[in-house]
């Protein structure tokens, strides 16, 4: 199933996982640690439909405040990832957290596509239809897909894992889905690290 597929049919905590991830693996661009959108997680993983709204607003005001001072202002990358935690909703309607979501996947397949080295040169304004393409029939098999460059292909991989977790395990699921989120933001800080050491 394609990662659009799967953004259409998940539920409200589905919705919130998958952008909350999105954000979670970017979050070395704002020069967060690893536990600043952990609390987060948690207001996820609390019982009720919307009873832990409170608890989200509440954790995600704390984390805007101890990310929005951080990351280069003039970085597109850190632009995107800056404006997944400001649009993100403090009330988890179904409404708002399927626009978040949606949101999120592409700034997060754009930052990866960004970052990635093998896409050095691409022409920037023919990026945005390919993220298109690769949302509405991306593969998760295992390994870059055709025409994806390895770094786009595995944050495909990951959402799309993200998704299914949670659609199939409900709450359950919340603890692999930040595990798969966990090991793209990894593989994402190293590659920020990379590039910083690069512009010395």
């Amino acid at each position: 199933m394609s990662l659009v597929e799967l953004l259409a049919q998940a539920d409200e905590r589905g919705l919130a996982a998958g952008g909350l991830a999105c954000l979670d693996r970017c979050v070395p661009l704002l020069g967060g640690d690893d536990e600043v959108l952990r609390p987060l997680w948690g207001s996820l993983a609390e019982d009720g439909d919307h009873s832990s709204d409170g608890d989200w607003a509440e954790r995600l005001e704390k984390a805007r405040g101890a990310l929005e001072a951080m990351g280069d202002e003039d970085d597109e990358a850190v632009l995107l990832a800056r404006g997944m935690l400001s649009a993100a909703p403090a009330a988890r309607s179904a409404a708002e957290v399927r626009q978040w979501a949606d949101a999120c996947s592409v700034a997060s397949l754009r930052i990866h596509q960004l970052l990635d080295p093998a896409e050095d040169g691409a022409p920037a304004d023919t990026l945005p239809e390919a993220l298109d393409s690769v949302r509405a029939g991306g593969s998760p098999a295992p390994g870059p897909a055709e025409g994806m460059s390895p770094l786009v292909a595995g944050e495909l991989r990951r959402q799309i894992t993200v998704l299914e977790l949670v659609a199939g395990h409900g709450r359950a699921g919340l603890r692999q889905a930040l595990e798969v989120s966990t090991e793209g933001r990894r593989v994402l800080r190293a590659v920020v690290s990379r590039r910083a050491r690069g512009r010395v």
